[in-house]
């Protein structure tokens, strides 16, 4: 059964892991950062275009930057993304099969076993927010992985009993060592959660205690965590604490960064996505978890601990919605250290029948496939301005309507075994079905979306390095309106990122005059007369854009690549600070790149 799983895990999230490009905006950051590392042999603070990046800790960008520094990585990794999106997909395999092997070495019923082992695993890496971040070069996947381990392990040490499992209580403090390494502290905080609230529902916290030993546990997550903490702190100083703890963590809970504001019950409508098309049969699992309380805050009935996986799942979904809706700041992703359980939960409940639920988790199976048969009616209202030409490419191509048989067999195996078979053997017929769904259509779509969305940034990536090449090696690069780092990965070189707004021309004139960065110092007109400017269409017509008289290197999509007469550049900005424009790009950002 592990096999099976391992296979099917690779084909969710290794198979042609690296055939399309990074994608902008967050993963080429952290790519072009663990590059960098395996260039320059720093290996303690990332570094992105230039300049240190805080945001999170080192574990994710150590894995790829050490697949960076393999040899040949013009033939097996020529865009990049193999190196950059290992880490994630395989995190997300790992969870699977920890996931399969807790069931299989605790049942949870006697019937049923393998099954349920592989359906709770399927349940984790078919959700859709897996099957995202898991195939992307960004940390969530990884923290995901570290602490769904750290939780599994202190599950396992909990319900080996006193005897087997004291033996083992130190490979959970160990494993979220790792998570802090990978995200930050808040790994401490969602498993300490987790713990408490399974301790309280089991009428069992003097045990859970004796058992996992949290005092000197969290000594061995200290010293996993804390060396390149402090190792960083001694050599940034104030920036990185201020950056890091301040901004990337503290404020991010206690304020809203990024405009990334949302309402309290926003992960509400997120777990009834990430769970498609299973969410009833996760919330009839979530139930069965929780139990019967009783009266004046009484836990519910105590569970044997090998007997008690469904409770401590229930607890690790509760304590991801009650921090993360407690937080200023939300984003999907941050549901991700939550899909674990909810594999768990829908595995369980299915287990354990559940003719309702399982009936509307098929009628919503029913509801995408019909959807997706839609296709053409729905298909013109999207709006994609990067992608003038997806509509159209999307009713030639086959992919959705292959996408709606995909699903359409989902249901009808789905619903044939269930009646036959009960609702487990039932789940686990919808979900074949949507594991090859993943190959056949929704990679080719990724495929269809790369080539249309950043092929274009690519392209001009490499047209902006031949043109400094050929006869202006120091000649400075510039973006403006859309910001892709990609062309930052892709070109090598650093490049001065601004925003479409009169403002932003300020800005850019006056940076190229005075910020200085490694492999781009600040220079006057008479020392580099020139610059290069990848730009938008929209961007290009607004009216303090237009009138520069640029040459057109290069047109790729949407986007053009300018040569621009630097002292054009400043006679404009100079006009623009005459009529009360400032500069201010020399604010303090803390996101900077």
């Amino acid at each position: 059964m592990l096999l099976l799983t391992l296979a099917i895990g690779l084909v969710l999230f290794v198979w042609q892991l690296g055939s399309t490009g990074l994608v902008d905006e967050t993963p080429p950051l952290f790519a072009a950062s663990a590059r960098a590392m395996a260039d320059t042999g720093d290996w303690l603070i990332p570094r992105v275009n230039g300049l240190p990046r805080y945001d999170k800790p080192p574990l994710v960008y150590w894995l790829m930057g050490a697949l960076y520094a393999l040899p040949g990585q013009e033939a097996w990794n020529p865009l990049g993304t193999w190196a950059a999106r290992l880490p994630s997909a395989l995190a997300s395999m790992a969870l699977m099969l920890g996931l399969a092997h807790t069931l299989l070495r605790w049942p949870q019923r006697s019937a049923g076993q393998a099954a349920t082992a592989l359906a709770a695993a399927l349940a984790y890496g078919l959700s859709p927010l897996a099957l995202v971040w898991g195939r992307i070069a960004v940390s969530d996947a990884l923290l995901a992985g570290c602490l769904g381990f750290s939780l599994l392990l202190s599950w396992r040490c909990y319900a080996a009993g006193e005897s087997t499992g004291g033996r083992h209580w130190g490979q959970p403090w160990l494993v979220l060592g790792l998570a802090v390494l990978a995200k930050g502290p808040v790994a401490v905080v969602l498993l300490g959660l987790t713990l408490l609230l399974f301790g309280w529902l089991q009428a069992d916290l003097a045990g859970l205690w004796r058992r996992l030993r949290p005092l000197p546990g969290l000594a061995l997550t200290a010293l996993v965590a804390l060396p390149w903490y402090g190792a960083a702190l001694l050599q940034e100083g104030e920036p990185f604490w201020r950056s890091f703890f301040g901004y990337h963590n503290l404020q991010r809970f206690t304020a809203v960064v990024n405009n990334h504001l949302a309402p309290w019950w926003f992960f509400g409508p997120v777990l009834v996505i990430a769970s498609l098309p299973l969410t009833p049969v996760l919330l009839l699992g979530l139930a069965q978890g929780i139990g019967r309380l009783r009266w004046r805050w009484l836990p519910a009935e105590p569970l044997p601990p090998e007997q008690s996986l469904q409770r401590f799942a229930a607890c690790w979904l509760l304590a991801v919605l009650l921090f993360f809706s407690a937080a200023a700041t939300k984003l999907p992703s941050y549901w991700l250290p939550a899909t674990p359980a909810a594999g768990l939960l829908v595995a369980l409940a299915a287990q354990r029948g559940g003719r309702w639920a399982w009936g509307l988790s098929l009628v919503l199976t029913a509801v995408v496939a019909g959807g997706l048969a839609a296709g053409p009616l729905w298909l013109p209202l999207i709006d994609a301005p990067e992608m003038p030409s997806l509509v159209a490419e999307l009713l030639a191509a086959p992919w959705v309507p292959l996408g709606a048989a995909f699903w359409a067999l989902a249901l009808l195996l789905g619903a044939w075994a269930g009646w036959r078979r009960g609702a487990l053997v039932g789940l686990l017929a919808l979900q074949l079905p949507l594991v090859a769904f993943v190959p056949v259509v929704l990679l080719p779509l990724v495929g269809l979306g790369d080539r249309l969305r950043a092929q274009p940034v690519r392209e001009l990536a490499a047209a902006a390095t031949a043109a400094r090449a050929a006869s202006r090696p120091a000649e400075p690069v510039a973006m403006v309106g859309m910001l892709k780092p990609s062309l930052h990965y892709y070109s090598r070189r650093v490049v001065i990122y601004e925003g479409a707004e009169p403002q932003n021309l300020v800005n850019l004139a006056d940076r190229l005059r005075r910020e200085s960065r490694p492999g781009q110092p600040a220079s006057r007109p008479d020392q580099q007369p020139s610059l290069l400017v990848v730009i938008d269409a929209a961007t290009a017509e607004q009216p303090h854009w237009q009138g520069l008289n640029p040459q057109l290197l290069e047109r790729r999509g949407i986007y053009g690549l300018w040569r621009l007469d630097r002292r054009k550049l400043e006679q404009r900005a100079e006009q623009l600070r005459r009529q009360g424009v400032p500069a201010d790009w020399s604010d303090p950002r803390p996101e900077r790149y």
